[in-house]
């Protein structure tokens, strides 16, 4: 009997995940918007109401327009913040509510 090459468990989950791309991607959104919650605190997290992800268009409800304001300008730096976070390019866009 031959010994066969061994693999670690994450060498062996990359390459299934490289296989399916539909399973990659629900993780990097999934990842996305865990990411949001993460990246901007509990400061935020407490006026955040509801954080989806629709088309790659990442939809927050927030209950202070004052936040939403100054979340608004600083709209590419976050997309690009939780693209980084996600791993991939998911978040086109972000819509504040």
């Amino acid at each position: 009997m031959r010994k066969q090459e061994s693999k670690s468990l994450g060498d062996i989950l990359s390459e299934y995940f490289d296989g399916n791309a539909a399973l990659k991607t629900n993780l990097a959104e999934r990842r996305a918007v865990e990411a949001w919650k993460t990246l901007l605190g509990s400061g935020v997290g407490e006026y955040t109401r509801n954080v989806y992800l629709k088309r790659n268009v990442l939809y927050v409800q927030l209950s202070s327009s004052v936040l939403r304001a100054e979340l608004q300008m600083n709209k590419q730096n976050l997309i690009d913040k939780l693209n980084e976070a996600a791993g991939m390019n998911v978040v086109k866009d972000i819509v504040l509510r």
